[in-house]
């Protein structure tokens, strides 16, 4: 591989603007666009490099392809390419830009995801859009009843008693419009539910389809959902140096703000993967709740952590470490052991 010789590509849909530079020199030898059908063909003639992209939409399929001809990948966060843009905004500087980002020493590259992992985050992702659909229309339905003086109480259940009660209620001041479209919105709700569920039964197939993810459910705290989840972001784990990098990548380590020797941490906000962050928490929070008396190791540290910061920050400190567990899992293909830290090691991490 030529390691004097770095390739920025500037992804869109049908225009892509490429940079060549020599790194001896900081010399650039192309910066020019090509079209969509153009640029394999335009690779290909190149010498096997480092070729550098922004993670955006369709760069996983670009970073296969580019790695098919034996070209060496790495995909940037573009919130990491903006500080090495100069002058304005055009395709030539942001394709010059992300080769001076992907050459900086420390640089952390996004990991390019395979044809599997892709299906499982489509799938992911569809699953939370009607989840979120379904979220919408429970809201708006609470708030068009409480307009006619109807109040349910919180959750889909009572709703749905609320609503069925209201329609056979003769005496209240429903018309015969709004009865017609409460009546539909809780046939659009049931068709919500039936497709979720078939979400569900897809994601519960996917997890017992690939080994990574049903050795993952084997960790306290990580459920079907979770399992898929993480296997989708991690993949083997192999882009990653440590669990710690794999945690921070997902978004479950805390923010820093540092001055003058004084270290400041703050919370873990609402960066990385949402999705999975939320249902590693969710996950955390159900192993919590089952601990009760258990003497292994990993019991004991939990309990006197839930006893010490609370359940909240106990809920997150545990989903940081079943994230390393599963890195560790998925880099190094281990199957997970429960007893594998003895008390003392287990209450020092």
């Amino acid at each position: 591989m030529n390691q004097h010789t770095a390739i920025g590509i500037d992804l869109a849909k049908r225009v892509f603007q490429v940079c060549i530079i020599d790194t001896r020199n900081q010399h650039v030898h192309v910066n020019k666009a090509l079209k969509r059908h153009e640029l394999l063909d335009f690779i290909r003639q190149q010498p096997r490099c480092r070729v550098f992209m922004e993670a955006c939409g369709g760069s996983h399929y670009w970073a296969r392809q580019i790695k098919a001809i034996g070209h060496d990948v790495g995909l940037i966060s573009p919130q990491f390419v903006t500080p090495f843009r100069k002058g304005h905004k055009t395709d030539a500087n942001d394709a010059l830009a992300i080769v001076e980002a992907g050459l900086r020493p420390n640089m952390r590259f996004v990991p390019a995801k395979g044809i599997e992992q892709q299906d499982i985050q489509s799938l992911h992702r569809i699953r939370d859009r009607y989840i979120k659909q379904r979220t919408q229309l429970i809201n708006q339905v609470h708030g068009l009843l409480q307009e006619y003086g109807m109040i349910s109480g919180c959750g889909q259940k009572s709703l749905t008693q609320c609503v069925w009660r209201a329609l056979e209620d003769a005496e209240n001041e429903l018309t015969m419009v709004m009865r017609d479209l409460l009546a539909d919105q809780m046939e659009e709700l049931d068709r919500l539910n039936e497709r979720l569920q078939s979400l569900d039964q897809r994601v519960e197939q996917v997890s017992r389809a690939f080994a990574p993810c049903r050795q993952l459910m084997a960790i306290e705290g990580v459920g079907v959902v979770s399992a898929t989840q993480l296997y989708s972001a991690l993949g083997d784990g192999r882009a990653f140096q440590n669990g710690r990098q794999a945690s921070a990548y997902i978004g479950l380590t805390p923010k820093q703000y540092s001055s003058g020797g004084s270290a400041n941490m703050r919370g873990i906000g609402r960066t990385g993967q949402v999705s999975l962050k939320c249902a590693l928490i969710r996950g955390a929070h159900a192993a919590i709740r089952v601990v009760g008396d258990k003497q292994d190791a990993r019991s004991q540290w939990l309990r006197a952590l839930v006893s010490r910061v609370g359940k909240n920050r106990a809920a997150v400190a545990l989903a940081n470490k079943n994230v390393r567990i599963a890195w560790a899992m998925l880099c190094r293909k281990t199957p997970y052991r429960n007893d594998f830290h003895t008390v003392h090691d287990v209450m020092a991490i």
